[in-house]
């Protein structure tokens, strides 16, 4: 039994990002611990912070992220605010967060993962293979513009950066033919209208831990490791170590287009992995499978061998 549990005097701080999706995200968590232990919604506070990541975004719209400073501009100022007591807990979207967590922090909850499957986005053609060539194909995502360059080497992939409502309207104004956003995310907002096609992982693989939330805590915070059991889910937490392994192994970030996703038969796991030069040129992929438990370690082991195969500098810009 869970001792002082979190009251409307008290209410239990879930820090997060201010866009529509990572408040969908934070609801979502919140809910299943009220449900979880019998709480009012009102014994959680949502605490919105806002991130340089979200700062840099709004004034730099058509800048990739790499140049704006990565992934942990969108985590710093909540990990900050966790380790200072200022929040109790921390919802993310487990495929933009780094695989290294500050000292004091532990990200090892995770909620049941989402559709994993990118979608195709645009006001006319039904996918890809429709499009004419240099129609222009728009995504802030490294992975996915290699993986588009690889198949489609006809088509021009242009910047593409926003939340959905943004890019939704540039689709509108003609910045591009089409887009792809996360059906997870679509999902999460009740957007699932805005879906021409989901793609298969066969043709896209998706992005490592995609469709996946997870919760970052205190190391030491007893209390709220004993709460968040509660809600994590196991066979998410399996799939995501052997991904974030292979992340970690092939240290991977903003600027390494890297596709992985772990699949669960029984007691068996399946990794499929990828790696692409950044402007699409080539593409290295590799499919195994392990007993559930060794998922880390195959994780690692297929990013060693890729790297093998892909020598130095496999994921320098060529110019």
């Amino acid at each position: 039994m869970i001792h002082d549990l979190p009251d409307p005097s008290r209410p239990l701080k879930i820090g997060t990002r201010g866009s529509p999706l990572a408040l969908a995200q934070a609801h979502e968590t919140r809910d299943r611990l009220a449900a979880s232990f019998g709480l009012p919604i009102d014994a959680f506070e949502i605490v919105v912070i806002k991130t340089t990541g979200d700062n840099r975004a709004m004034i730099a719209t058509d800048t990739p992220l790499k140049e704006i400073g990565g992934k942990g501009l969108f985590t710093r100022e909540i990990e900050q605010a966790l380790l200072s007591g200022g929040i109790d807990i921390a919802v993310h979207s487990m495929k933009d967060m780094p695989v290294a967590q500050p000292e004091g922090l532990l990200l090892d909850t995770y909620l049941p993962r989402e559709d994993v499957r990118d979608a195709f986005v645009a006001p006319d053609a039904a996918g890809l293979a429709d499009l004419p060539e240099g129609a222009k194909v728009g995504t802030s995502s490294l992975r996915r513009r290699a993986q588009v360059l690889v198949a489609y080497p006809h088509l021009e992939v242009v910047e593409f950066r926003g939340n959905v409502q943004t890019r939704l309207k540039k689709l509108e104004d003609g910045v591009a033919a089409c887009t792809f956003l996360a059906v997870a995310g679509l999902n999460r907002l009740g957007r699932q209208d805005v879906v021409k096609a989901p793609i298969e992982p066969e043709e896209m693989l998706p992005a490592v831990a995609q469709g996946a939330i997870g919760i970052e805590r205190r190391q030491d915070d007893t209390r709220v490791a004993d709460m968040l059991a509660a809600i994590h889910d196991r066979e998410t937490g399996e799939r995501l170590a052997a991904e974030r392994a292979f992340l970690a192994r092939l240290d991977g970030s903003c600027e390494t287009p890297i596709a992985g996703l772990a699949e669960l038969d029984g007691g068996t796991l399946r990794l499929r992995g990828q790696i692409l030069r950044p402007d699409g040129s080539e593409s290295l992929s590799d499919e195994a499978s392990a007993p559930v438990e060794d998922g880390a370690r195959l994780g690692e082991e297929m990013a060693r061998g890729l790297l093998q195969r892909a020598g130095p500098g496999f994921f320098d810009w060529r110019r």
